[in-house]
């Protein structure tokens, strides 16, 4: 029997995109990177763990923040190179920025417009000097 691990396309750096949508939804809340270890353990801990490229390091979403993402479903692409998590997004806040998505910008009139506002301060939610989780 083939490792599940084993069917995913993962990229040059040993990643794979990960999407996260609120499961009741469907919005899309945020992207991030899995290499392997994150995304055996988001399975086994049902809750999303992503890789920090900028940390070289795994990273709890909502390990900082509180803003856990518990999964309830995942997912993968047809050609086994993106996956996607249905989670419940705990604190209703997937974004570094405060904001329940990090799609919150809309493409009008040859520029990107803000749509959706603040819910919680960044300042409020994050130690200085660690603004992404």
């Amino acid at each position: 029997m083939t490792d599940w691990l084993d069917e995913i396309n993962w990229n040059n750096d040993g990643l794979v995109p990960a999407i996260a949508q609120d499961h009741l939804t469907g919005r899309v809340l945020m992207m991030a990177w899995m290499n392997r270890e994150a995304l055996a353990l988001t399975a086994s801990e049902q809750r999303a763990i992503y890789w920090s490229r900028s940390r070289s390091k795994l990273w709890r979403k909502g390990e900082e923040s509180g803003h856990v993402q518990k999964l309830h479903e995942l997912r993968l692409d047809c050609d086994a190179d993106v996956v996607i998590l249905m989670v419940e997004q705990i604190g209703g806040i997937a974004c570094h920025t405060g904001r329940e998505s990090c799609f919150y910008r809309v493409y009008e009139n040859a520029e990107w417009k803000t749509v959706d506002a603040v819910i919680k301060d960044p300042h409020a939610i994050y130690n200085a000097g660690n603004k992404h989780e």
